[in-house]
């Protein structure tokens, strides 16, 4: 399994789009893990400057990525897909450390 966190082409497509719309383009995407849901944990995701001390940095076909010393063993090995549809587009963490999730698909346990 990976250590890192990957982003399909997609992604990586969208992701460069935001960071140019946001005039960020030193910046990079936040990946986090929290407490919540019906499942017990959810994902964050946000943009940010710059990393934090003790962030984990990765840097994925030219987004950087930052991530926290605990959510990485949550989120290490995951792909970071985005999908756009009828009903608008949105980014879809692929995860192999999941072993359940709720209904809604908002919330995953491990």
């Amino acid at each position: 399994m990976s250590e890192t966190i990957e982003l399909t082409n997609t992604a990586i497509d969208r992701l460069q789009t935001i960071l140019a719309e946001e005039g960020k383009s030193a910046g990079g995407l936040r990946v986090y893990v929290q407490g919540g849901g019906c499942s017990g944990f959810q994902y964050g995701m946000e943009i940010e400057d710059a990393a934090n001390e003790g962030d984990i940095l990765t840097t994925v076909g030219g987004i950087s990525l930052y991530v926290d010393p605990i959510s990485i063993s949550y989120v290490k090995g995951a792909k970071i897909d985005f999908v756009d549809s009828i009903t608008g587009g949105r980014f879809i963490i692929h995860n192999p450390n999941v072993t359940t999730t709720c209904g809604c698909g908002a919330s995953f346990g491990v």
